[in-house]
């Protein structure tokens, strides 16, 4: 129920995960998805604490760059900087260690070091040609990370390449793009609401308008007819 609730109501999904931790609290998995509730929920604290008692449980690393990612929720960039230079990290799979570089520079970032935080992103993975599940996602934090630093025309060539990796829409690379295009998006349905929302006058029948018409040429033979019997 948690993991169905994360993306479309973290709230529901935190409350379902403190009823499981009363209920389980020694289950890892229970352990592990309350953590992620907390996390959806920026409950950096919470997140931390339930993380690393589903790591004690399973002695799984997996969640590490999750974990270095609630140090910098918690404003300890630096803690997450050790992190990511721990031995762990080389334990992960490609996939976490695509992500623990992302954590690590949006710690340098968090620091006020942009130019490391461009440095950190460089990799194979981001100069791959080949589209994984992480692509779109380093991509994008590459071209923002540039046009952080000011370099807009590199920004809008990664922002152009995290667009043909984003095939489901994980990111807003394509708003971002067409920002720097300078293109604005009209937004069609509130210009249709203000349409409707006109007050316009209702229209007159035909039959309403003949109906005067008839009364009008009444009101003149009537006046005729008077002007007659006057002159009589």
């Amino acid at each position: 129920m948690v993991a169905r609730l994360l993306d479309e109501d973290p709230e529901g999904a935190y409350g379902y995960s403190r009823v499981a931790l009363r209920l389980a609290s020694r289950v890892a998995a229970v352990r592990e998805a309350a953590g992620f509730a907390a996390y959806a929920n920026q409950k950096y604290g919470e997140a931390l604490a339930e993380f690393r008692a589903a790591k004690r449980m399973t002695g799984n690393i997996d969640l590490w760059p999750v974990m270095a990612d609630c140090e910098r929720g918690l404003g300890r960039p630096e803690k997450a900087l050790d992190m990511a230079g721990a031995p762990e990290v080389h334990k992960l799979d490609k996939a976490g260690q695509v992500e623990m570089r992302l954590v690590a520079a949006g710690a340098r970032r968090d620091m006020g070091q942009l130019d490391a935080a461009i440095v950190t992103l460089q990799s194979p993975e981001l100069a791959a040609n080949s589209v994984q599940p992480w692509t779109a996602r380093l991509r994008y934090a590459y071209a923002d990370a540039l046009l952080a630093a000011g370099r807009e025309s590199e920004a809008r060539e990664w922002f152009a390449k995290a667009v043909e990796a984003d095939r489901d829409g994980s990111t807003d690379a394509s708003d971002r793009l067409a920002e720097l295009d300078g293109v604005e998006f009209v937004d069609a349905m509130a210009e249709d609401e203000d349409e409707d929302g006109e007050v316009q006058a209702p229209a007159e029948s035909e039959a309403s308008v003949d109906k005067d018409e008839d009364d009008k040429d009444d009101d003149k033979d009537d006046d005729q007819d008077g002007d007659q019997d006057d002159k009589d």
